[in-house]
């Protein structure tokens, strides 16, 4: 219990560093600001945001270099079931002096696919993924760190997607394997996380790896992810109408040290890029899979496949005397979205938003960033792009069949969907200060520390 208490304490002192003043050491690679145009009398009050808690100023919470003469390192180890495949984050936290906040030191990330949800009828086998996986992390941790090192596992939209009998039967397996491994398993250190939190933890990360979070400050960065089986949105509205014109639901209060943030967020299960390839074909919840062949003129005309996804095997084609391409394609791909994903009023301005996952995979495998450094487009170049991918199919197949619907797909999510304008700024990255761009550590500070999201 006392060793509990320890990594909790220690924990605290990390997201405490969250509500550090200016004048802190923070010093991120890129940091992007934006003034909102609204009227002053439209915009939400102050005491929505964050305030200085700790009054002694904490040292930069996050350093890409190495400290020198450390006095204690803890660990946390993060899984991250998702839809498509399970990815582990090992966090570093350094503690120079008992007095003194820890610091984020650095991240071992590792991904292993296809996702959990894929072995719904062999749950030992996805069992063995964790297993090695956790491989990953005794190499990673010190064996003498062992013991008092939290394991965790998050499912999202992929286990939300199975019927719940067979969910259950996975996370029992993750939580067998958990349980022999030697790491320390906190209460409930299995299960699947709900879409809300999955977006706001996302935006938490986001913002503290940014540096947006300081105090008193309305310069934080919307999050748009993309994920397999799900996408979330999720944004600090700076106006009222935002709040007041969007369905209850979509707003949720985050406590931190008893202040209230107000934020807008929504998860769209079903609406992952992969579950949407699934939806524009026509074959999401279709029978008949074993003769069944799913056209689309969003594919090669001459493509025909099988392709599986969540452990169900579907036959894939072109239409071989059909017509392919950018327009037709839209119009398949807009059933998906139109009518079912809400445009918060606020986003028909011209706020900048990070966007990952899938957004930036599709974004480099279709030469819109490079890869190793991401970038800064605007919607209108994903619309640009996406034509030139279906219009030219061919060039594009090697690198993915899919690559014309996926890329159509999220420019139509982007501007029919969520009602993005065409110079509308999104920072596409993987990773921010040599960290992933997810919700894993988010969800790290939120496991020990308790956030009340609501």
């Amino acid at each position: 219990m006392a060793l509990q208490m320890l990594l909790l304490t220690v924990m605290s002192m990390s997201v405490l560093a969250w509500n550090f003043q200016a004048e802190a050491t923070y010093h991120p690679r890129q940091t992007v600001h934006h003034e909102h145009s609204a009227n002053m009398e439209n915009l939400l009050p102050e005491n929505l945001l964050l305030e200085v808690v700790p009054k002694v100023l904490p040292e930069v919470l996050l350093e890409v270099s190495h400290p020198v003469n450390l006095s204690h390192t803890f660990y946390g180890i993060m899984f991250d079931a998702g839809s498509t495949g399970t990815r582990i984050h090992i966090y570093t936290f350094i503690q120079k002096d008992p007095v003194e906040l820890p610091v984020l030191d650095n991240e071992m990330y590792h991904a292993v696919k296809p996702g959990l949800s894929a072995y719904k009828d062999k749950p030992e086998e996805g069992g063995n993924t964790i297993r090695a996986l956790l491989k990953v992390a005794k190499k990673t941790v010190p064996e003498v760190e062992w013991k008092q090192t939290p394991v965790v596992l998050k499912a999202t939209a992929g286990l939300r997607l199975l019927p719940e009998e067979k969910a259950n039967a996975l996370l029992d397996e993750v939580r067998e394997v958990f349980d022999e491994s030697p790491f320390f398993v906190p209460n409930n250190s299995v299960s699947i996380m709900n879409g809300t939190n999955e977006g706001v933890l996302a935006w938490v990360t986001v913002n503290f790896l940014t540096g947006h979070l300081y105090a008193k400050t309305r310069k934080t960065v919307g999050i748009l992810d993309l994920g397999g089986g799900s996408t979330q949105i999720t944004f600090l509205p700076k106006s009222k109408k935002t709040v007041f014109t969007a369905p209850a639901s979509y707003i949720a209060n985050i406590n931190m040290f008893n202040h209230t943030l107000q934020l807008y967020t929504h998860s769209y299960l079903g609406n992952g890029l992969v579950a949407a390839r699934l939806a524009t074909l026509g074959a999401l919840g279709a029978d008949g899979l074993d003769w069944k062949v799913f056209t689309s003129s969003c594919l090669p005309k001459k493509f025909r496949e099988d392709w599986t996804f969540g452990g169900i095997t579907y036959k894939v084609s072109g239409i071989p005397d059909g017509y392919a391409g950018y327009k037709l394609c839209y119009y398949e791909v807009m059933r998906v979205v139109k009518g079912i994903v809400h445009q918060p009023f606020e986003v028909k301005g011209s706020s900048i938003f990070y966007a990952f996952s899938y957004y930036f995979d599709r974004a480099v495998e279709s030469g819109l960033i490079d890869g190793s450094r991401g970038g800064m487009v605007e919607v209108r170049d994903f619309k640009k792009r996406a034509k030139e991918v279906c219009n030219k199919m061919t060039k594009y197949r090697p690198i993915s069949p899919f690559l014309c619907m996926d890329m159509t797909y999220i420019t139509c999510l982007l501007k029919e969907g969520f009602g993005f304008k065409d110079n509308t700024m999104l920072q596409l990255a993987k990773k921010v200060n040599n960290v992933e761009t997810s919700w894993a550590l988010g969800a790290t500070f939120d496991h020990f520390n308790n956030l009340n999201i609501h």
